[in-house]
């Protein structure tokens, strides 16, 4: 073989080396480009999972409820939303609370015909429609607001159809009175999840847990125990389980009794039974200051029959923030207002 074509021999095989070696190089480029395009695939796809929180299926903190006479029962239907809701109606004063302390946006309607909490005062601005009363919804207002979800709850759950009729996304949030905590921590969760405030839910429920151990504590140190509802001068007594009885389950106080009637505002209880019941601490939630912002509640418990009591003459007498307890409640600041008030009076 000439000289010549050895040279040709060896450039077609120096060639096809580099021919070879390339096509590895491109191979193994492509599969390190397939990792690292899987990689930024699964973070894409992570990314997309953690923000893509719609679709979203909704479900009401309780399938259905009881009316007051319990002749009918009201039944909540799951909600899908293709996205976050941006016209945003809540008649339930607990939920507009923990809306308010996520720092979520898009109220536009609130029921100003009842009184609203002190800490949700500023909702009285001519910035949110007022959608009627808690149990007298202004249903043409409500409609002209074209909202893209109504919270609602108890007092509201006569209505849940017609409300339905201005959208199909009509959501109970309110709360049970025998699962009251898990119930709330619900509700929590509906709001966190449907407008991205998870972690903000998260650092206000750590906070409550810890103040729910401390009540915990107080409570240890009592025995015995009665809630009671004041409503110009008439008493109920609540026990367990009932519309309050979380200050037994969940706060820890012993009730002094559980031989009362469950029902929504308490079994008639004159001044003599407590007396004869006698409780270390007596819990009186001041009905009448929250609906008509007056009230003789002092003057018309600390009788000659209470002044017997054990709770009176040790100073035990808690008295209760109707706004808080009997409008209010189960919202992120209201909870952690109850206990707050709780333990300022007996530590």
């Amino acid at each position: 073989m000439n000289n010549r074509k050895l040279l040709g021999l060896a450039f077609a095989m120096l060639m096809l080396f580099l021919l070879l070696a390339a096509c590895g190089s491109n191979e193994s480029t492509s599969e390190e480009g397939n990792t690292d395009s899987s990689g930024e695939g699964t973070t894409e796809e992570a990314t997309e999972e953690a923000g893509s929180t719609y679709p979203m299926t909704v479900s009401s903190t309780l399938s259905s409820r009881e009316s007051r006479d319990g002749s009918q029962t009201y039944n909540f239907e799951d909600v899908t939303f293709e996205s976050e809701p941006e016209n945003i109606v809540v008649f339930d004063y607990g939920f507009l609370d923990t809306l308010d302390a996520l720092g979520v946006e898009g109220i536009v309607g609130v029921p100003k015909g009842s009184t609203l909490p002190d800490h949700l005062e500023d909702y009285n601005s001519d910035k949110y429609t007022n959608i009627g009363t808690l149990k007298e919804p202004l249903l043409e207002d409500i409609a002209a607001l074209e909202p893209d979800v109504i919270f609602i709850s108890g007092r509201q759950a006569a209505f849940y159809d017609q409300l339905k009729e201005i959208t199909p996304n009509v959501v109970f949030v309110g709360t049970d009175q025998e699962q009251y905590w898990e119930s709330f921590k619900s509700s929590v969760d509906i709001a966190a999840k449907m407008f991205g405030k998870q972690e903000e839910a998260k650092e206000y429920m750590a906070n409550l847990n810890s103040k729910v151990e401390e009540i915990n504590n107080l409570a240890g140190n009592y025995d015995s125990s009665l809630v009671t509802l004041y409503n110009k001068g008439q008493l109920s007594g609540y026990s367990t389980p009932s519309r309050f009885g979380y200050i037994y389950d969940v706060y820890g106080f012993q009730p002094v009794t559980k031989d009362i009637e469950s029902s929504s505002h308490g079994s008639n209880f004159g001044y003599e039974a407590v007396l004869e019941f006698n409780p270390k601490v007596l819990f009186v939630i001041d009905r009448t200051a929250a609906i008509s912002g007056d009230s003789n509640i002092e003057s018309d418990m600390e009788n000659d029959i209470i002044k017997q009591t054990t709770a009176y003459q040790n100073d035990q007498i808690v008295y209760l923030d109707g706004q808080l307890w009997y409008l209010g409640g189960a919202g992120l600041q209201s909870e952690l207002a109850k206990m707050e008030e709780i333990l300022a009076e007996l530590e």
